[in-house]
């Protein structure tokens, strides 16, 4: 290891759903990998001057994987967390995929890239596996929510199915993938949230939950001494009044004013609100800096032209 590669600051960046399939899109493999282009083309050039850790949302994908386990009675059905793994392995597969193809077109031939299934310690007594609300799955119309047996939440994309979403405690493999970034791998880790895990004794068990994929980013961006925690969506930055006529753009925002917003329901739960708390949780514990920003904004947003800021 170079001494250059040593002195890289770290840039993690957490990808939203909408990376991968886009709103009115069918979510086609097609489609998925022409929108991965957007955000991983910056990453790619980014990544020259930067040591890079790439999560990434599974919202859509495992809805419908568990939507099309609703429709088939051939096959054994699977838990959760099962689920959870496969769209690890699949979008970990797509961005690496996009992400080399990306670094070969910058002319770099070779620059090692790794994709790890990522366990995430969860609290077994957390109050969220009693009162869903992590949206996952397509958006349906109001007579669709109403055919289906399970909880279902309003968002800006329709009615979604919800389920636990316990927060994250610490990222089981954050030492080896301390090591690979210290040997200059680019790392994409943590999809979905990673898989949900509680301790029994010295062992680990799988729970039916999703983690989010913001929140454990930002547990694994404290973990690894992340030097900019980025959270790509599909919205410029943090709004006030969000879809009124008088919505208002953030460009920076302190932990107190932070504090203000949620408390006057600026922030909805299932979207904007652990985005918002991912962001304060790092800067507090970090002292760091941390935006959240558009897919299409990434290069700007780390060059602080761009997104939401906080500082303390």
């Amino acid at each position: 290891m170079n001494r250059q590669t040593r002195k890289k600051p770290i840039l993690l960046v957490a990808l939203g759903g909408n990376a991968l399939i886009r709103k009115g899109q069918e979510g086609t493999i097609e489609q998925q990998f022409k929108n991965l282009k957007v955000p991983i083309r910056q990453i790619a050039r980014l990544s020259i001057d930067y040591k890079i850790i790439i999560t990434h949302g599974n919202g859509p994908q495992v809805g419908n994987l568990m939507l099309q386990q609703d429709y088939c009675d051939a096959v054994p059905k699977l838990p959760l967390e099962i689920l959870v793994a496969q769209t690890e392995g699949q979008i970990g597969y797509m961005i690496e995929s996009t992400l080399d193809e990306e670094l070969m077109e910058m002319g770099i031939d070779f620059r090692p890239l790794v994709s790890l299934i990522t366990y995430v310690v969860v609290d077994k007594n957390d109050p969220a596996f009693n009162n869903p609300t992590k949206p996952i799955g397509p958006g349906l119309s109001k007579k669709e929510a109403d055919r289906i047996e399970y909880p279902v939440l309003k968002t800006s994309k329709g009615y979604r199915r919800v389920v636990a979403s316990p927060r994250p405690v610490t990222i089981i493999e954050k030492r080896e993938i301390q090591k690979l970034i210290d040997m200059d791998f680019i790392v994409i880790c943590c999809g979905g949230g990673g898989i949900p895990v509680i301790r029994k004794g010295r062992a680990f068990n799988g729970v039916d939950a999703v983690i989010d994929k913001d929140l454990a980013s930002a547990r694994l961006a404290e973990e690894v001494g992340a030097d900019i925690f980025l959270i790509a969506t599909d919205v410029k930055g943090v709004m006030l009044n969000f879809g009124c006529k008088n919505q208002e753009l953030l460009r920076f925002m302190s932990l107190k004013e932070t504090t203000r917003y949620i408390k006057e329901g600026h922030f909805p739960v299932g979207s904007m609100l652990p985005k918002v708390e991912a962001a304060t949780q790092f800067v507090k514990t970090r002292n760091k800096k941390a935006v959240i920003t558009s897919i299409k904004k990434i290069e700007e947003a780390v060059n602080g032209k761009a997104g939401t800021e906080f500082i303390l």
